[in-house]
């Protein structure tokens, strides 16, 4: 009985792969292309917008050196409150989330996940975890103890900028000036010009040795002008915030314009 019913059905699909050759063989070969065409053309699209989504980060990494506050920023995005601040970690510091200020939107947005990298010079190969999946990159500058730390932050500001996981996708960086909710702050504008001048005199110096250099991949900067953060592969945009006192809304812009909702 079994194998009468696979006969019978063997036939049945037969007759059917029959009608549909002949269905095939009577429609004009013109609407027969154009038809496997449109059905090749939205095959392929759907699958650039598939990739498109894997390849879109929500990550944004915090970076910058011991103290400068990094992890008050961190909570304050996240809970609105620095409260948990005064920790400093041997380890990052991460969490997807909605940000604080728009949790009455909660649903609606896309969760960050921020990444709070400790700033210890030992701990900094960690950064390299995180530079290849981020949307953006924020380096934060202690505004009150810049001047004693701007040849170091200069050197960390330096790698990150030549590091080909940040000027091959191009990933936006954030220097942001930090504490200046405090009376003793330098101006952000300030800061970006004394970067600006340890910079240039870092890129001269390591251009002279970059044949023996395997660290960075890329050079700043035009030959013959004075470095500036505009002539960067990617764009390099300055800020202000206190991770204390919560203003931090120039962050969670630069947060929003590249994390899209």
């Amino acid at each position: 009985m079994d194998k009468v019913k696979v006969e019978q059905l063997k036939i049945q699909m037969q007759q059917w792969l029959n009608e549909a050759e002949e269905f095939i063989n009577d429609i004009p070969p013109v609407q027969l292309y154009t038809a496997v065409g449109v059905v090749l053309s939205t095959l392929i699209l759907l699958l650039i917008i598939r990739l498109f989504k894997r390849t879109t980060s929500n990550t944004i990494v915090l970076t910058g050196l011991s103290g400068s506050g990094k992890t008050y920023l961190f909570y304050q995005l996240r809970d609105g409150s620095a409260h948990q601040g005064t920790v400093t970690s041997m380890e990052p510091n991460e969490g997807s989330f909605i940000l604080h200020s728009e949790e009455d939107k909660k649903g609606k947005l896309k969760p960050v996940h921020v990444v709070d990298v400790p700033g210890h010079s030992r701990l900094r190969p960690k950064l390299d975890e995180f530079l290849p999946q981020a949307a953006g990159v924020v380096f934060v500058v202690d505004s009150v103890e810049f001047l004693p730390n701007c040849r170091p932050a200069s050197e960390y500001l330096y790698e990150i900028l030549t590091k080909a996981s940040v000027v091959k996708k191009k990933v936006p960086v954030l220097l942001l000036c930090n504490k200046v909710d405090k009376v003793t702050a330098h101006t952000a504008e300030f800061i970006r010009k004394q970067l600006e001048k340890e910079i240039d005199k870092l890129r001269t110096s390591r251009t002279a040795v970059s044949d023996a250099d395997i660290s960075n991949e890329y050079t700043l900067g035009v030959p013959g002008e004075p470095f500036a953060f505009s002539q960067c592969h990617n764009r390099v945009i300055v800020a202000e915030a206190s991770g204390l006192t919560g203003e931090i809304s120039q962050l969670e812009k630069f947060i929003r314009e590249n994390v899209k909702p």
